[in-house]
């Protein structure tokens, strides 16, 4: 197990309102597998726009682990040295994963289809979070696994066996560790999604040269990958993360006076369910200067104070925006009427369980709020700043504590969180980018 650094506690209080030009960091999903997939190609892959966050640098030490040659320039530019599909070593040491299961699980896609043995570690955190979803289809293709929760061993074979496999449940994580596995496995690997998810995978592996393509058949998306892939290396611009870009973009909404524009924003329509809800519930939000860098959509965003309305939000948009559900969730407690959520069940399954974290906190923090079994109904105040209130118990998850610092924004008495240390995980410079927003430089 990892040792968590001491626990930093932190009540954020009302400040000014949120104004100028902020920019986010990069994309942590694009972070991830731009590392990947160069330490898989054949040459020198450089990447701006890295998120430098603890979940991503498992990553790199990882791939570093397993022979790939990753290193940061000067100017921030990473370059990456790959060994070439199938060309991945045997680690000498556990992989040390931190709290990242975004890492794990993809990692245990990689190493599947290698002749090496992998050994799996984690923080308290991540060794309680399931990854049965993820060893259940490499299993198929051939991987042997000594358990289903971290610390975990797994022995990769290779020639691993192509599957075609149907997702029992949404997860861009174990889609993309059944096509990573099918990177370096003959013939033709498979994966059916009843219900789209982020396809940064997809796009990526496009980009760097893989045969994949993706069908609509009966409603459904089947993704078909060729191995054994050669990947070419490429140069990437990361996007600014819509997940960290989310908190501002709430806090801009609820603060009254905001206005704010966040810079650089990636909005695959795979990951931007939020904003659409949110301008759903009246928030002013505006795309400007749309374009593609690297395949994906970009644009700047202009989020002004607007009146908010609850509404009932339609399951189907819950992938799409699966990690920003808890800053959704103050939102909510700051909007006219009732904010109804549903079809929920994977937040259980997070860094924490958020569903029950956000109650408790949002309860707390002086707002309405009823959970049940698959959401949260949250009943808003029309406005008026929230009570405030705290200890908030975070439970080591770094959207929580980011969700709860935002509603201290929009509070009386501030709100403190036990917590801020776990925030490094995904956005290290959240909070002085926080103050700096609001003019705030106060405890």
């Amino acid at each position: 197990m990892s040792d968590r650094p001491s626990p930093r506690a932190r009540r954020f209080m009302p400040a000014g309102p949120l104004t100028g030009r902020i920019r986010v960091p990069g994309d942590k999903s694009i972070s991830h597998r731009s590392l990947m997939f160069g330490a898989l190609a054949v040459g020198e892959t450089r990447v701006t726009g890295l998120l430098e966050g603890e979940d991503v640098m498992a990553t790199a030490a990882a791939l570093r682990a397993m022979g790939a040659t990753i290193e940061r320039g000067a100017d921030g530019e990473w370059r990456i040295h790959g060994v070439g599909v199938g060309g991945l070593l045997q680690p000498e040491a556990p992989l040390e994963m931190g709290n990242s299961g975004t890492s794990t699980r993809l990692l245990m896609g990689l190493v599947a289809s290698h002749p090496i043995t992998a050994q799996f570690t984690g923080d308290a955190s991540l060794s309680k979070r399931p990854m049965g979803r993820v060893t259940e289809p490499l299993g198929l293709m051939g991987a042997d696994f000594s358990g289903t929760t971290l610390p975990l061993t797994e022995r990769g074979l290779s020639p691993a066996v192509p599957i075609t496999y149907r997702l029992p449940v949404a997860s861009a994580q174990v889609k993309s560790a059944v096509l990573l596995a099918g990177l370096n496995t003959a013939g033709i690997t498979s994966v059916i999604e009843p219900v789209p998810t982020r396809d940064h995978t997809e796009r990526m592996l496009k980009g760097f040269g893989a045969e994949l393509w993706v069908d609509e058949e009966d409603g459904e998306r089947i993704i078909r990958i060729r191995g054994e892939a050669d990947l070419r290396p490429q140069t990437i611009e990361v996007p600014g993360d819509p997940s960290s870009a989310a908190f501002f973009a709430v806090a801009a909404l609820i603060v009254p006076g905001s206005d704010l524009v966040i810079e650089n924003v990636g909005l695959n329509p795979t990951r931007a369910g939020l904003y659409a809800v949110l301008r759903q519930m009246g928030g002013s939000i505006e795309a400007l200067d749309r374009r593609e860098v690297g395949g994906e959509p970009v644009a700047d965003l202009r989020v002004r104070h607007s009146a908010l309305t609850g509404i009932e939000v339609d399951p189907a948009v819950a992938p799409s925006m699966i990690d920003e559900f808890p800053v959704l969730f103050v939102a909510a407690a700051l909007a006219e009427g009732r904010t109804t959520t549903s079809g929920l069940d994977e937040l259980r399954v997070k860094e924490s369980d958020r569903l029950a974290a956000m109650a408790e906190a949002l309860a707390a923090a002086g707002a309405r709020v009823a959970e049940r079994a698959d959401g949260l109904v949250v009943d808003g105040t029309g406005g008026e700043p929230l009570a405030g209130g705290g200890p908030i118990a975070t439970h080591l998850d770094h959207r929580i504590a980011m969700a709860m610092a935002v509603a201290g924004r929009a509070s009386r008495g501030g709100v403190e969180i036990d917590d801020t240390a776990p925030i490094a995980t995904s956005f290290p410079q959240f909070e002085a980018l926080l103050d700096g927003a609001t003019g705030s430089p106060s405890r």
